[in-house]
């Protein structure tokens, strides 16, 4: 919260609404980071935690801890150097940057994945793609629970606003199942699918190929009163099992919610607004030092719950409030 203080005193006002936003009345977006605290933890005894171990491997990518950079927009309107000093700080902290479709700058990394929609043209979809995985990126995101564009104000972007834009230039409000392995085979990369919220969809995404899930309500920006992605996150995983991984974004502000999301079953989870505000106060440096504290603020919850690695981390470690 003192991040986001932080950033609100830097940014133009139009700004920093546009990135904080949420659909309707916010309820989701506010909801987000509660519906973490529902959840406690359940410390074991007598375990050796004198050594810590966060990282993990994610499609052939190792990550300092399962905590990645989520794909967020025009990160120009946050610092000059938008993306590209996102994604070195992403780097610099060892972790993993998904690169939004709607990106002010194009990024030089090897930490990277690129978020697709999937528009009504799908040759300007496929463009980006082959793109995308001609430049190195190691996954494509397929973003599916925005059919429509949340009419949010864009500062700065006019004609360029998502809502704005030509017919053929938005989303594909007819997207199908089949687009996840038309994805995966023009890129030859692995497709996750981002915005599942209810089982039946994350079996379905699995049935058409997905490589994996991202349990997400879009920040709250697109539904209001969507369910929390906290609420979600374990029904997803339990009719998922352990067939592909499963990840989890929205609200996640501490080592605690990390642990709880990785006690429900996540994989991974994705920090959104959170990097905004680093990158706004502190450039590519700014974003390097929140992932490193969010990394040693979760190896310290890991070590005072007994655990010593994230693979120890069961649905035993918590408990509903």
């Amino acid at each position: 919260m003192d991040l986001e203080e932080r950033a609100r005193a830097v940014l133009p006002p139009a700004v920093f609404e546009y990135y904080r936003g949420g659909a309707g009345a916010g309820i989701s977006r506010d909801e987000a980071t509660a519906a973490w605290r529902d959840w406690r933890l359940l410390p074991r005894l007598f375990q050796d935690v004198s050594r810590i171990s966060t990282e993990i491997t994610l499609f052939g990518t190792t990550v300092a801890a399962p905590i990645l950079a989520g794909p967020t927009a025009l990160h120009t309107l946050a610092h000059p150097e938008g993306e590209a000093a996102t994604a070195r700080g992403v780097a610099a902290a060892g972790s993993l940057l998904v690169h939004s479709a709607r990106a002010g700058l194009p990024i030089e990394s090897d930490r990277w994945w690129f978020q697709a929609y999937v528009l009504r043209d799908r040759s300007l979809t496929e463009a980006q793609v082959r793109d995308a995985a001609a430049r190195g990126a190691r996954a494509v995101v397929l973003t599916a629970d925005a059919p429509y564009v949340h009419r949010s104000a864009v500062p700065e972007a006019g004609a360029a606003a998502p809502g704005n834009r030509p017919l053929e230039r938005r989303q594909d409000p007819a997207l199908g199942p089949d687009a996840v392995g038309w994805l995966a085979e023009i890129s030859g990369l692995p497709v996750l699918v981002k915005g599942v919220l209810r089982p039946e969809d994350a079996l379905a995404c699995v049935a058409a190929g997905a490589a994996g899930v991202i349990v997400s309500n879009h920040g709250g920006r697109q539904l209001d009163r969507v369910v929390a992605s906290a609420r979600a996150l374990g029904p997803v995983v339990e009719a998922v099992g352990a067939r592909v991984p499963v990840l989890v974004d929205g609200g996640i502000r501490t080592g605690a919610d990390v642990l709880t999301a990785l006690a429900l079953g996540a994989r991974a989870v994705l920090l959104g607004r959170p990097v905004l505000w680093a990158l706004a106060t502190g450039g590519a440096e700014g974003v390097r030092d929140l992932l490193d504290a969010c990394r040693e603020n979760l190896a310290d919850t890991m070590a005072q719950a007994g655990l010593a690695r994230v693979v120890d981390v069961d649905a035993s470690v918590v408990v509903p409030r």
